[in-house]
């Protein structure tokens, strides 16, 4: 039998954008709530007929029209640097000698250009797409089906569930409705909308082949994190899914949103029969947050998880032939309080039931910390029932609202702290990491990358990022940025303007 290798791709190639607030319009209201339209009952889908009588042949035109005007053609660009030195030429005057003969200050940037799609959540000009559509990208240009285009800025941005939310200047605006994707089921038929090979308002057919798959394609994507928080449980489909289609919308007969496609498994990087969204609940979940908090609450049982398949339950004498079996509790967590020992399989969540991790990880990533849920389990062949409590990272049910500073928006950085044993292992005193680079002037004014641990600013030393922004923020003029990179003994300058 011929091995099946599929190669999971992202469905266009993407470039990274800032995660932080930006001042988007004067007429934004203080009130932060996202205004959603959701639906939760199945679609009827009514039957026609012919002038004569005689039933109608079933179509798809109805959920197309309703939903083309809500799905927009998203290009974002990026600069892309020819050459090291050419990207220190805006570096101002008094640092350019640091640097040596070989900066070339003129430059020579040629721009990259990434194609994806978006969907229109509310009438409001807010836009939901995939993160890796926007990724790294100094521009993002949206394209109505109308043929109207705006600039784009970026509200927030998730990683972990590759989405990002976008808001353009526009009301009034076509919009989806969407569905609560805990009530989809195999087999229902689903509409892929999008804008492949930049052939735009395109749409393809085909049914729910099967749901909570995990394919592996979002793990480490939070630099500086040991703990892999990435959820994956997405809706499989065999409506046709091709680059360009990122972000765009799967959705029911009734035209409301199910989910946002996001990948393919496929040997060619074309269509192969097999696509991938994320589900609406989660969807939901993550731009409400995104939108009130500035980051997604993450609400955590505390197990770490296993398939239970029939080889593993004869290994494990298990009287189940799925669901997710507990390998370990972590203390102080919410499965800990609700009494969830090591051994058990989770069967169900609040009533749906849980035959795979992937399920499990994505029925709880759509809750909050504090939300409470009733977990089913099988111990020893017997059925019991507990209530836990969700909790956040640092084991408290409370929300946690991101103040990003100004600065760090400037510079497009997102910073942590770096620990002892890291400090010792590079033989350092001090240290703050750049985790993740955005669109910002350390991007555009140097060659920086994501790793970069940065020891001093302007002769200063910093050891955590709020002394890194009390030394940057006001500040006008040009500044000195000193470190090193994990692996490298070489120190490192790179100097930028403010102001």
């Amino acid at each position: 039998m011929r091995k099946f290798s599929a190669l999971i791709l992202a469905a266009v190639l993407g470039s990274s954008i800032t995660v932080g607030t930006m001042k988007l319009f004067e007429d934004r209201e203080d009130d932060q709530t996202l205004k959603i339209e959701h639906v939760d009952k199945a679609p009827v889908i009514p039957a026609t007929y012919n002038a004569d009588g005689t039933l109608a042949p079933f179509d798809f035109s109805a959920a197309a029209e309703k939903t083309m005007p809500a799905v927009v053609h998203i290009r974002s660009t990026q600069m892309s640097t020819q050459d090291q030195n050419q990207a220190l030429r805006e570096i101002p005057e008094q640092f350019r000698d640091f640097f040596g003969p070989f900066m070339d200050p003129r430059g020579n940037n040629s721009p990259r250009v990434g194609s994806g799609s978006g969907v229109i959540i509310n009438d409001e000009g807010y836009i939901v797409t995939n993160n890796h559509v926007i990724d790294k990208a100094e521009d993002i240009e949206v394209v109505m089906n109308d043929n109207r285009s705006f600039k784009a800025v970026v509200i927030g941005t998730d990683p972990t569930t590759d989405l990002a939310l976008l808001k353009v200047d526009a009301r009034d605006l076509p919009y989806l409705s969407l569905y609560n994707s805990d009530n989809l089921r195999v087999g229902e038929w689903v509409m892929a909308v999008g804008n492949p090979f930049n052939l735009t308002s395109t749409v393809t057919a085909g049914i729910v082949s099967a749901k909570g798959r995990s394919i592996n394609i979002l793990q480490n994507v939070s630099p500086g994190d040991s703990v892999n928080n990435s959820i994956e449980s997405f809706i499989q489909t065999d409506a046709a899914i091709n680059p360009g289609n990122s972000g765009g919308a799967l959705v029911n007969l009734n035209g409301d949103l199910v989910g946002i496609n996001t990948a393919i498994a496929s040997p060619t990087g074309s269509y192969s029969g097999y696509g991938f969204a994320v589900p609406a609940n989660i969807v939901k979940r993550v731009i409400e947050d995104l939108m009130a908090y500035g980051s997604v609450q993450r609400g955590l049982l505390g197990v770490q998880i296993n398939n239970v398949n029939a080889a593993f339950a004869r290994e494990n004498n298990l009287d189940v032939l799925q669901g997710a079996y507990v390998a370990a509790v972590q203390q102080n967590t919410a499965a800990a309080e609700a009494g969830i020992r090591q051994g058990d399989v989770i069967v169900s969540i609040d009533g749906y039931d849980i035959a795979t991790t992937a399920e499990l990880i994505g029925y709880v990533g759509s809750k909050r910390p504090g939300d409470k849920i009733e977990v089913g389990v099988n111990r020893g062949g017997k059925l019991l029932t507990y209530n836990a409590v969700l909790k956040n990272r640092n084991g408290t049910t409370e929300l946690m609202k991101v103040e990003r500073p100004e600065i760090l928006t400037a510079l497009g950085a997102e910073l942590a702290s770096v620990d002892a044993k890291t400090l010792n292992k590079l033989n350092l005193k001090n240290g703050v990491k750049i985790t993740r680079l955005n669109a910002g002037k350390l991007r555009s004014e140097t060659d920086i990358r994501e790793g970069f641990i940065i020891t001093r600013i302007d002769g200063k030393d910093v050891n955590d990022p709020d002394e890194v922004v009390s030394i940057l923020k006001n500040r006008n003029g040009g500044v000195l940025i000193e470190g090193v990179y994990e692996g490298s003994q070489k120190v490192y300058y790179y100097g930028l303007g403010l102001g």
